[in-house]
């Protein structure tokens, strides 16, 4: 199975995906964590570029969503579609619909270029997609107590709004894949959550 975590700053997602993780390997399953972007040495090098703040020279939306998918398509055919074939359980912290709410809902970008990569790149979706809602500034007051802020981290309420929007709309489009779990309350609860559904 291919799952997959989303959510806005600080709803989280990495403690969850630990606790699942965890539990997964209890059962005895063999499991993949990875996120994205990133996911491999070169993927990773991406993710740098995506997340550095650079005061010289602003990335403009469209670099920004061909370097995500740059380091998707790496991946995806490194690491999760071998884990796939394998047998692996593969847990994703963030996939494409971090692309939709980001890139579409929060950058304005429109859903037919997003279509048109996802078209032609993305040839496995997540058969199951957990959705970490939380009020954006208890998620922001979360990402300041964790320390420096990348670029994605330093942007404005408002962004982040569209965002959760933007994933909003993706549980309702795709309601049979993606649940959203209330990621206000604790990381226990949140886990309990999740388990209801797995």
């Amino acid at each position: 199975m291919f799952i997959s975590f989303e959510g806005t700053e600080g709803v989280g997602k990495t403690t969850l995906i630990r606790k699942i993780y965890d539990y997964l390997v209890s059962l005895g399953q063999d499991v993949v964590l990875t996120r994205e972007p990133g996911g491999t040495p070169m993927a990773e090098n991406i993710r740098s570029l995506l997340l550095s703040v650079n005061n010289e020279e602003k990335m403009c939306n469209d670099t920004e969503l061909l370097l995500m998918y740059a380091a998707r398509a790496q991946h995806l055919n490194q690491v999760i579609l071998p884990a796939l074939a394998a047998g692996k359980t593969v847990l994703c912290d963030r996939f494409t619909d971090a692309s939709f709410a980001y890139q579409c809902a929060g950058r304005g970008l429109s859903e037919e270029k997003l279509q048109l990569l996802n078209d032609n790149f993305v040839s496995k979706m997540p058969d199951f997609t957990f959705w970490l809602d939380a009020p954006i500034e208890l998620g922001m007051t979360r990402a300041r107590a964790r320390g420096e802020l990348d670029r994605f981290e330093q942007e404005k309420a408002a962004f982040f709004e569209k965002v959760r929007s933007g994933y909003e709309t993706l549980s309702v489009r795709h309601a049979e894949r993606v649940k959203r779990l209330d990621a206000s309350q604790t990381a226990d609860q949140v886990f309990a959550q999740a388990l209801a559904y797995l």
